[in-house]
This record gives structure tokens, C-alpha cells and sequence, in this order.
């Protein structure tokens, strides 16, 4: 079942990061990015933090599960949609240890179409 994009928009609010948290959608998913950093997956209307060291030290109680078939488990977050600082500071200390995004090749010039 796809992600419907109420449920980002919710998650933005809660989370009250403003224009650092940004979000593309992903074949019917989302994913959510801090700073352009991916730090989460919102799949079937739950929250997927990427795992790193801050989701082990801040909140090594989550479920974990697989977000789309075929991906390793990540911590579930649903439950810190209740509380706000939480979930802030997960996904804040987790754009903090993801590397910097990769540099974008520039596009390769189009071929000019025919004239005559």
C-alpha cells in the first residue's frame, strides 16, 4: 500500500524542522532527507529510519522491519510520532553521520533536433 502523502505532510509537523526536512516521492514511498542527507523511508504509512550508530544509541528499542521487500530491517518509528523531540533529534544526529550526498554529474547536452 503506498504512503499517502498526508502522512509526510504529518510527519513534517511533528518533527518541526521546517525547510531542512524534504522529501521525494519513490515509486508510491517517500523518502525523507535532513540537510539533502536521506535519513528516513516513510513505506506503507509507517516511518523507516536509515540505521546508523545514532538510531542504536538514541533509540535501540524500536521495532525493526524491512521497509520495501527485499531491504534490510531498519528501526520503525511510528512510536516517536508522540513525541516530537524524540524523533527531531533521531533524525537530526542520523543526517549527522550519513555521508554527504554524492555530487551530481552534470546532464549531458540533448542533440539538437533536425532543422530542415
Amino acid at each position: 500500500m503506498a504512503t499517502d502523502k498526508s502522512f509526510i505532510d504529518y510527519v513534517a509537523e511533528v518533527v518541526g524542522l521546517g525547510a531542512r526536512l524534504t522529501h521525494r516521492k519513490m515509486f508510491g514511498e517517500y523518502a525523507l532527507y535532513v540537510d539533502d542527507k536521506v535519513v528516513a523511508f516513510a513505506c506503507d504509512g509507517s516511518l523507516f529510519v536509515k540505521p546508523s550508530d545514532a538510531a542504536v544509541r538514541l533509540a535501540p528499542d524500536l521495532p525493526q522491519g524491512p521497509p520495501y521487500p527485499g531491504a534490510k530491517d531498519y528501526p520503525i518509528a511510528d512510536e516517536l510520532l508522540d513525541d516530537p523531540e524524540a524523533l527531531r533529534r533521531l533524525l537530526l544526529e542520523t543526517a549527522a553521520v550519513m555521508p554527504p550526498p554524492k555530487p551530481k554529474k552534470p546532464a549531458a547536452p540533448r542533440a539538437k533536433r533536425g532543422a530542415g
